[in-house]
């Protein structure tokens, strides 16, 4: 209702004219930007990866970086940062020598484990007809004569 209420004011359009609204219309403007901010965090294919990776437990950096194929060091703690910045993984710090330093899921970032897992494994086993969907609309619109 209140997002109705901003689009009317805005817009001077009801926002109820959809035939069929999705879960964006039961949010108000401030609500989707937060959505749409947090799906691009943990919906990033770095972040699913990390995220997954850590689902065994704390885990040094260079584990991590061992366990992702791909991944560079600028991306891996970019990716790093930002789940830390949202509260979905935690950094400790020991004080020994050389330094050791672990990554882990916090309790946030547990509760999202297994969306994550559950989006990972159906990656995997649509893997081939999605392929396939790619391969057929890559096939129908390449230029002709190409």
């Amino acid at each position: 209702m209140a997002a109705e209420k901003t689009r009317k004011v805005r817009t001077g359009v009801r926002a109820d004219v959809r035939a069929a609204p999705g879960p964006c219309a039961h949010w108000d403007d401030q609500d989707a930007d937060f959505i749409r901010e947090v799906l691009d965090l943990v919906g990033d294919k770095w972040s699913v990866l990390v995220i997954g990776t850590l689902a065994d437990g704390a885990t040094r950096y260079s584990d991590l970086a061992a366990a992702i194929p791909g991944i560079s060091q600028r991306m891996l703690t970019l990716t790093l940062k930002q789940l830390r910045r949202n509260g979905i993984v935690s950094r400790t710090a020991y004080p020994e020598v050389p330094p050791r330093v672990e990554y882990e899921l916090t309790g946030l970032g547990t509760s999202l484990l297994s969306t994550v897992l559950a989006l990972a494994a159906w990656s995997a086993d649509n893997q081939a007809e999605i392929r396939r969907h790619q391969q057929t609309f890559d096939a129908d619109t390449q230029p002709a004569g190409s």
